[in-house]
């Protein structure tokens, strides 16, 4: 058993946090920014007043925040994370943020004697909950090996991709991919529909080619019945997007069909969708076409 501090316990921590006490780990939850959630409580964990509490009590200390002002936040606050570390202790942080920032974070956390990982995880609440989320982790090897049967208890595909910020950099290669993907399932559908065709018999017909994709079929479903509950919000797609067209802008390189997808997002957004699922992106592509595959 090890003892465990988790921070940020959301859509996608909760869960995550669940199934680490479902392996028999003891949590230790910081209360900076409101009440521990009574579920894990009633299961063992123990909530503290702030970050630098949850890391003098824990060996590991997981950080599961939106973006990278809240990592920024939660390790180096007057009462943070930072605060509370000492010799072999392991930050590992699961959120999505700045590989840059990540890097500049990794170093002053291992300059207190402490370890590293930074280790993004792809999923959504579907694959927290049930413990099969990808996980693309960043650090040493040794500091991997001592976290690996944690990651184990959250995750099916566990990688070590290499040093501090590459798993973050894996995180937003892998956001790339997934907008670019629900964009071309979304016009796909889009076209198909508007071309006359019914769009579920249209998907039904390209789940068994060259076509078929994870994207094709949960969230062509869901684009076909409109089903946008969250899963993984629009808004925080955006901010995976603009890591990389950050990223980008820093390596000299463009990207220009992730520039594309973005702007559908904003149309998303600017519509009053910057909570819903990101499957819901049809929605962005719809009220410029001025027609809904859900209309016929």
């Amino acid at each position: 058993m090890a003892k465990i501090g988790f921070i940020g316990t959301g859509i996608m921590g909760q869960p995550m946090a669940a199934n680490l006490q479902k392996a028999g780990h003891q949590l230790f939850l910081s209360e900076h920014h409101g009440k521990a959630p009574a579920e894990l409580i009633a299961a063992g964990a123990v909530a503290l007043a702030n970050p630098q509490q949850v890391a003098q009590e824990a060996e590991f200390i997981i950080v599961m925040v939106p973006d990278t002002p809240q990592v920024d936040d939660v390790l180096f606050r007057a009462d943070g994370v930072a605060a509370g570390l000492s010799p072999n202790k392991v930050v590992i942080d699961m959120s999505s943020i700045s590989p840059t920032a990540t890097k500049a974070f990794a170093a002053k956390i291992n300059a207190t004697g402490a370890q590293y990982l930074d280790a993004p995880v792809s999923g959504g609440e579907v694959g927290a909950k049930a413990g099969t989320l990808s996980i693309m982790v960043g650090g040493e090897p040794q500091t991997f090996e001592r976290a690996l049967s944690l990651f184990q208890s959250m995750g099916k595909n566990i990688t070590l991709v290499g040093g501090n910020g590459d798993g973050q950099t894996a995180k937003v290669a892998n956001q790339i991919i997934v907008a670019l993907n629900i964009q071309a399932v979304a016009e796909a559908l889009l076209f198909a529909s508007k071309n006359g065709a019914d769009p579920a018999k249209v998907r039904e017909a390209l789940m068994g080619g060259f076509a078929s994709s994870k994207i094709l079929e949960v969230h062509g479903e869901r684009m076909i019945k409109g089903t946008f509950d969250p899963g993984f919000r629009i808004n925080l797609h955006q901010k995976d997007l603009n890591l990389a067209l950050a990223g980008a802008k820093e390596l000299g390189i463009n990207l220009p069909n992730t520039a594309g997808t973005q702007q559908v997002f904003s149309t998303c957004t600017a519509i009053g969708g910057g909570n819903w699922d990101h499957s819901a992106l049809i929605k962005g592509l719809e009220h410029m076409a001025n027609f809904s595959i859900r209309d016929k």
